[in-house]
């Protein structure tokens, strides 16, 4: 009777859906500019502003936001209530401290991704997702960092793979 389409998928698929679809359907935590579709997203903007604000409200200054720009249009959003939340607090948007974390042809994510910190270090990171900040907060462990104890780190989505953190990580729930 219809279709939900959950996620973001390779653009030539897609483009194969949306000409043979002969059902209502709807796009779930995505939206493409190059179709015209019913989308449910999360409020990716908001919810990173807010929490962008909640490390501000816990005393940080120095915040980093992870994640590969223009990979998703979640990630993407999310980079912009990043910018609005430090925009309010009268900061810049340092470019070395926007970290990708993902190869932007493949996708390729994981414990192995080699993050590039920055040579002055944040006291915080706001990740586009708690994958994400499960998989920095190893890294940054292995690289001689404490977390929360040196650097804090926040994700997003409140959903985290089994084995990837043992710390409860500060997250906002979708």
């Amino acid at each position: 009777d219809g279709l939900l389409i959950l996620g973001v998928l390779k653009q030539d698929y897609l483009d194969m859906l949306m000409q043979n679809i002969k059902v209502p359907f709807v796009c779930l935590d995505f939206y493409d500019k190059g179709h015209e579709c019913d989308a449910v997203i999360t409020d990716n903007y908001y919810g990173m502003y807010k929490l962008t604000n909640y490390l501000f409200e816990m005393g940080h200054e120095d915040i980093a936001y992870v994640g590969t720009l223009l990979y998703t249009n979640s990630i993407t959003d999310r980079y912009f209530g990043y910018c609005k939340a430090l925009l309010e607090h009268g900061k810049q948007v340092k470019t070395e401290w926007v970290i990708p974390d993902r190869d932007m042809e493949t996708g390729n994510q994981g414990k192995d991704f080699p993050f590039i910190l920055p040579e002055k270090m944040p006291t915080a990171f706001v990740c586009n997702c708690d994958l994400t900040a499960g998989v920095l907060t190893g890294f940054l462990e292995r690289a001689g960092y404490r977390v929360p104890e040196d650097v804090s780190v926040v994700g997003f989505d409140n959903y985290m793979l089994p084995g990837i953190c043992d710390l409860g990580i500060t997250t906002y729930a979708v």
